[in-house]
């Protein structure tokens, strides 16, 4: 199989400005994808839930750290309950990320050699807290999604059933769409009708398949 390194891309986004879409389009286009929600997700998951090594793997040290009272009655994982905690208290969310982040990026790092072994030429990397955990130093370039923070609350609310109060403070526990934007390669705007934005994606797309044969 091909030993080459692929050209990794970094893709961040707040909440509500359209990421995952985006990734998806990209992998239709023929990128691979690593999700880093996913992953935490399978982190989280009720063993024995997924056919995967990480499933639940965080579970033991966030019972420990955070009690009996963000898991319902049959162990698994109670999302709402532990969200309710570490959005409404900086400290307690930066333990969970504690917890998280080293086991994700672990999982993002052997999902890069995978990718390698297979023969991938880019690589997507997509990382809600890409600037936050430091992981943009693994990628070749970084793009981030944007949208005004109206309409992240409009898409978030209308998505999840939060009222207006607990989108805002998802949003406020993130870097701003100001300071991904100003750290990025590239801002890419999710306020325009969504074919003007997958254009955008594509000739991106594009250009990282050039440099990843170069």
């Amino acid at each position: 199989m091909p030993a080459n390194k692929p050209y990794v891309v970094g893709l961040t986004g707040g909440i509500g400005c359209g990421k995952s879409e985006a990734a998806s389009f990209l992998e239709r286009l023929g990128a691979a994808h690593l999700d880093a929600d996913a992953v935490s997700r399978t982190l989280t998951a009720a063993p024995g839930s997924a056919p995967s090594p990480l499933t639940g793997a965080a579970l033991p040290e966030i019972r420990r750290v955070f009690g009996d009272g963000v898991f319902r009655e049959d162990g698994s994982l109670d999302r709402r309950a532990l969200a309710s905690v570490v959005f409404s208290d900086p400290a307690a969310r930066r333990t969970l990320e504690g917890i998280l982040h080293p086991l994700v990026q672990r999982a993002m790092l052997e999902g890069m050699d995978a990718a390698r072994r297979a023969g991938a030429k880019v690589v997507i990397l997509d990382v809600p807290l890409l600037f936050e955990t430091g992981m943009d130093a693994l990628c070749d370039e970084t793009w981030t999604l944007v949208a005004g923070r109206e309409t992240q609350i409009a898409r978030v609310a209308a998505r999840d059933g939060l009222p207006r109060e607990a989108v805002e403070a998802r949003i406020d526990s993130q870097l701003s769409s100001e300071a991904r934007a100003a750290r990025a390669t590239r801002a890419i705007s999710t306020e325009r009708p969504v074919e003007k934005t997958r254009a955008e994606l594509q000739q991106l797309y594009q250009a990282a398949l050039k440099r990843a044969g170069e």
